[in-house]
């Protein structure tokens, strides 16, 4: 498996947002092993981290943007593609504005500035995911079908995309499928142009965006074809939405091993692809969790937790990462006292006890905290609370806990429970820090 990679130096960008038109610098650097791809809001009174992760897509029409709090970066889809189509894992991408410059409407002026500076590799081996099942995801009549690699032994990531803009239309039907290599990218991929139709292009400026380009800047498609521009391939639009389509992906933030065959699809459905990623990750994750070795048997969860028989929630601890998220299992049997009145004949886990067990798992991880040692956490208050199936006799829990915040007097903790691949129920808490004498 080869190396992780980075640039050898800093390297700026210049040039306006696609969309607002904005001026912005951007400035790349080097980043460490594992820390993917960030970007940095320099502009902002304290600099704000807004890391390439599906998890912070904001909703938006026709791009991708990224979004931290209020705080949100446009149009990153181009340049994420020049990162993985170049292999590059890890960066910091700092601007000064609110989208990245669109240049002319491609990849290239990200790749040429980032092949400029020269790429490393890095004491740290790459993290792939491999496609090991069919995934579909569909809207309407477009669709993506992620594949497994056709042998074993393949490191290969193979796209296909059928784009059907019908018979009446200039752009027509269009097909290409890349093998992705960064030779292949760079020749092949990168730069083809953002495009539209004449009408698009009207409703836009309409609407106040893209206000500063002309038929020079973007492929603005009439009833004959480009107007006042020429295509750079015969198929130029099909392999702009590969682009698209590899910008989005890299929102997984690992590189993909398999294929990917697409049909009409756009950033909304490539997003979703990449969440069903992040789930199946999740799984395989909490699989191989509950395999290990404990992090915190019973013993250890009693320590930290001032519950006890038949109120002790969580049997035990199988991960824990800092203070940003863990992973613990309640077995639940038919001996739990709660089934002889709930239900007699229909054993049912009360809803209010799986919020508990989240709760409990919630106090675990606020307990990692080094100014909460010695303190319990007390639920303060429940949002978004969902109940999706029921747990019944012989199921097993698994309980996950994600902080959203947390300071010296409480936290704020999204949290889950599953059984198997089943979502069973969710809540956001929030928790107030008490003293454990005093509980």
């Amino acid at each position: 498996m080869r190396s992780q990679q980075t640039i050898s130096s800093s390297v700026e960008i210049e040039g306006r947002g696609l969309f607002t038109g904005t001026p912005c610098i951007v400035r790349v650097h080097p980043a460490d092993p594992g820390e993917g791809i960030t970007f940095l809001r320099a502009d902002q009174k304290t600099p704000v981290r807004i890391r390439a992760r599906v998890e912070n897509v904001t909703k938006r029409a026709r791009r991708t943007s990224l979004r931290n709090g209020t705080v949100s970066i446009e149009t990153v889809e181009h340049c994420l593609g020049a990162c993985s189509g170049l292999g590059l894992d890890n960066l910091v991408i700092e601007l000064a504005g609110d989208e990245l410059p669109s240049g002319d409407g491609s990849s290239m002026p990200f790749v040429e500035r980032l092949t400029e500076a020269g790429i490393t590799q890095q004491e740290a081996s790459r993290d792939v995911f491999r496609i090991t099942e069919t995934t579909r995801v569909v809207d309407g009549d477009s669709e993506l079908i992620a594949l497994p690699p056709l042998s074993a032994d393949s490191e290969e990531f193979e796209v296909h995309y059928d784009l059907d803009y019908g018979p009446s239309s200039p752009i027509g039907k269009q097909h290409h499928t890349v093998v992705l290599t960064p030779d292949v990218f760079v020749r092949d991929i990168a730069p083809a142009r953002t495009f539209v139709l004449k009408r698009e292009a009207d409703e836009l400026l309409a609407s106040g965006l893209g206000t500063h380009l002309t038929y020079d800047d973007i492929l603005v498609f009439g009833e004959d074809g480009p107007i006042q521009n020429t295509l750079r391939f015969e198929n130029e639009c099909v392999r702009h939405k590969i682009l698209d389509l590899i910008g989005d992906l890299t929102l997984l933030g690992k590189p993909i091993v398999g294929r990917v065959y697409a049909r009409k699809s756009g950033h909304a459905l490539n997003h979703e692809l990449v969440r069903r990623f992040v789930e199946q990750i999740r799984e395989q994750e909490r699989v191989d969790l509950l395999r290990s070795t404990p992090k915190l048997d019973t013993r250890q969860v009693q320590r930290i937790l001032p519950h006890r028989y038949p109120f002790l929630m969580v049997d035990r601890i199988v991960h824990i990462e800092g203070t940003t998220r863990a992973i613990g299992i309640k077995n639940v049997t038919i001996n739990e006292a709660f089934f002889q009145g709930h239900y007699p004949g229909q054993p049912i886990m009360p809803g209010v006890l799986i919020i508990e067990a989240m709760a409990q798992m919630g106090g675990i991880l606020l307990s990692q905290e080094l100014e909460h040692k010695g303190k319990v956490a007390v639920l303060l208050s429940l949002d978004k609370v969902k109940f999706r199936r029921q747990v019944s006799p012989g199921d097993q829990l698994t309980l996950i806990a994600e902080a959203i915040r947390v300071k010296s007097s409480g936290g704020h903790v999204k949290t889950s429970a599953k059984v198997g691949h089943d979502l069973v129920a969710e809540a956001i808490i929030k928790f107030v820090m008490a003293d454990a004498e005093g509980t």
